[in-house]
């Protein structure tokens, strides 16, 4: 690290803490040819993958365009703010976890599908419809029908019946 002063590049390190957030690791060095104290701050890189797109264009990652096509699928919908940053932070651990340089679209779709599947099926429909471009309101049953279909089988292992009401013996 070069000093601020005399851009010398000999210094000792005097203090060390972490960040609140657990996010960064402060220094505080002593520049050991003129004694500058001065202060540095340790990050993690963060790797940013290029996003593939359907038509082949390319374009850097934007986490905000996760949270965007999820508030538009769950716009007056019962699902929290927390969910959503929830599902956005999983998407990119996933990312992050793959290391790839180049992601292509239709994964980070059917992350989100995935995860609005389990949040809400009124918002995975929504999304559906755009993000599938569904053509006709054949699709759009189609979908639907599939989703009822996988969501019978859920209520019955919970014991619930089709209005979700307790069973009774």
């Amino acid at each position: 690290m070069r000093c601020p002063r005399c851009a010398g590049v000999e210094d000792k390190v005097i203090e060390s803490r972490m960040s609140r957030d657990g996010s960064s690791i402060r220094r505080r060095r002593e520049c050991t040819h003129c004694s500058n104290r001065f202060t540095t701050y340790e990050h993690v890189e963060e790797f940013t993958p290029v996003v593939v797109k359907k038509d082949g264009r390319r374009e850097a990652f934007n986490p905000e365009k996760i949270i965007a096509g999820l508030m538009k699928a769950c716009e007056k919908r019962p699902v929290s703010m927390d969910a959503i940053e929830t599902v956005r932070d999983a998407i990119i651990q996933e990312i992050q976890t793959r290391g790839e340089k180049e992601i292509h679209s239709s994964f980070i779709g059917e992350r989100i599908m995935d995860a609005l599947n389990s949040l809400d099926p009124v918002a995975y429909v929504r999304f559906a419809s755009v993000y599938r471009d569904f053509k006709d309101v054949g699709e759009f049953m189609n979908e639907i029908k599939g989703l009822v279909q996988v969501r019978k089988p859920r209520a019955a292992r919970k014991g619930k019946t089709k209005k979700g009401a307790p069973r009774h013996a």
